[in-house]
């Protein structure tokens, strides 16, 4: 299969499921991204079209930067400090956007440690 054509594939899909999941205030749409090296969360309210909170392997204020990757190992400390960083903001409930990818894996291993850290989906 083309290069092109997976990700026309792979732009559908996330459509799709951007056509259900919506973030409010009061509920905003926990955002995950995973490239080939990091993993991006975001909390958004696309009411207003504002990021309320964010974290990511990337960002500077993520202990141990340096040893996170894009991995199911990596996604556990990350939804672990998504949950802090949604909570520190008042955020308890939020709806999952899992951008396009299949719920199994890393995607999955994010979701869980992000509810047992508190967050309600």
């Amino acid at each position: 299969m083309r290069t092109e054509h997976k990700h026309k594939l792979a732009l559908r899909r996330r459509l799709r499921i951007r056509q259900k999941v919506h973030g409010t205030q009061t509920r905003p749409r926990m955002s995950v991204c995973f490239t080939n090296k990091n993993i991006h969360v975001q909390f958004i309210d696309d009411g207003a079209g504002l990021t309320l909170a964010a974290a990511s392997t990337a960002s500077k204020a993520t202990p141990d930067r340096d040893k996170l990757a894009a991995n199911a190992v990596s996604a556990k400390t990350m939804g672990t400090l998504a949950a802090q960083a949604a909570l520190a903001k008042g955020i308890k409930q939020v709806v999952f956007d899992r951008g396009g990818a299949r719920y199994h894996g890393k995607v999955k291993a994010l979701a869980d440690a992000a509810r047992e850290a508190g967050l309600q989906f």
